[in-house]
């Protein structure tokens, strides 16, 4: 009987209608004569969830496992064929791609949870040296040169819901701004989303969002309340309103409702934090237990540089690592989508660690499985003594 591997398993949750959809209008396999786009995505995928970290080694390893090949759609790939398809094939594909899978990812956690906590960051992403230098060094930073990924995070299902790659020198505020809102979510951020313009459109769509003032934020006092238990961490916790209208230039600022501002008290630095939110209801602790949360996505960022292949690259051009960086959330998208499916109740860490020491391991089934045993428990029966006459 055949049965599919653990790699095949993995990829039914892909969306191969829209995949050849966009593969048609983006012409990616015009120039193709043997190596096609879903070629180069099963080689990478397979480059993401073996752990190769290089064309050598990925060649190697993906070519001696030649038997499933054909029931992949693929077929044994040349380093320098891989090569050209890394810088061929247009990353709007493994992009649009990528945004389905967050599409789909979205509406199954918005099935557990209805008011969500996300949660928006960005992290750099170095690439210096030769090959890199001749791209990346034109939109570099004091702090990074190469990409920025930015991301908004599902607190509650633990996996990202929007990504998107762009250039350091653009500010973070300007990638925060294409995130869809959502009515009743509630969005934590830290000062690299400082636009009040933006704050209010969060609050226009009835949503909530908890981030940090800046030091020469001006607003003025409306009201301030002490916390009674002397051990909180909350110093104060007060309601206050922008001062002024027109900040300077030709800009106006659009919120002028009263917002709150909740000092919380850090052990470890010499200043407090200053908190910035438009919920009016929750507790003070509440709320700086939401800005907390957002460490969550410090972690999420760490996974992903520790366990997929986003910081070491085997092709140097820009679109090459673009693609690369996509299939990467691809590859972490269906890992999230299929471990439910097989069962396994450990982390998504030792997960990873199964699927890539088992890829080309073909599960039995549960009819193997119960036939298997049904056949162990006749033979059992058949060496036991028959005392009845």
């Amino acid at each position: 009987m055949y049965r599919n591997t653990r790699f095949s398993q993995l990829m039914e949750q892909f969306p191969r209608g829209l995949f050849d959809k966009r593969v048609n209008e983006l012409k990616t396999d015009r120039y193709a004569k043997r190596f096609s786009s879903w070629d180069h995505l099963i080689a990478m995928m397979y480059l993401q969830l073996s752990g190769q970290s290089s064309l050598r080694d990925l060649q190697c390893s993906f070519n001696s496992h030649t038997n499933v090949h054909y029931h992949l759609g693929t077929q044994a790939l040349k380093r320098s064929t891989l090569a050209d398809a890394n810088k061929r094939i247009d990353s709007t594909l493994y992009l649009d791609i990528c945004q389905a899978l967050l599409a789909k990812v979205k509406r199954k956690c918005r099935q557990q949870v209805e008011n969500a906590l996300y949660l928006l960051d960005s992290t750099p992403i170095q690439l210096k040296g030769r090959g890199y230098d001749q791209w990346a060094a034109k939109n570099r930073t004091y702090r990074c040169q190469g990409l920025k990924l930015n991301v908004l995070y599902d607190h509650s299902g633990a996996t990202p819901v929007y990504a998107a790659i762009s250039n350091p020198n653009v500010t973070d505020i300007t990638d925060g701004r294409k995130v869809p809102l959502e009515s009743g979510a509630t969005y934590v951020f830290d000062k690299g989303y400082n636009d009040y313009n933006w704050w209010y459109e969060i609050e226009s769509q009835n949503a909530i969002f908890v981030t940090r003032f800046k030091q020469n934020a001006a607003f003025k006092l409306l009201s301030s309340v002490q916390p009674d238990d002397v051990d909180s961490p909350i110093l104060c916790d007060q309601k206050v309103k922008f001062k002024n209208r027109r900040p300077g230039g030709k800009r106006i600022n659009h919120y002028m409702k009263p917002l709150r501002c909740v000092v919380v008290d850090r052990p470890d630095k010499t200043t407090p934090l200053v908190l910035a939110t438009n919920d009016m209801a929750r507790p003070a602790e509440d709320i700086a237990e939401l800005y907390k949360a957002r460490w969550q996505i410090e972690l999420f960022f760490k996974w992903i540089k520790q366990n997929l292949k986003i910081k070491h690259f085997i092709s140097h051009d820009e679109n090459a690592v673009r693609n690369q960086i996509y299939i990467a959330i691809i590859a972490y998208l269906l890992l999230y989508l299929h471990r439910p499916q097989t069962g396994y109740e450990g982390s998504l860490k030792s997960f990873v660690v199964v699927i890539s020491c088992t890829l080309f391991n073909r599960p039995e089934t549960e009819e193997t499985v119960y036939r298997r045993r049904r056949k162990t428990r006749q033979e059992i029966d058949k060496s036991q003594p028959n005392f009845w006459p």
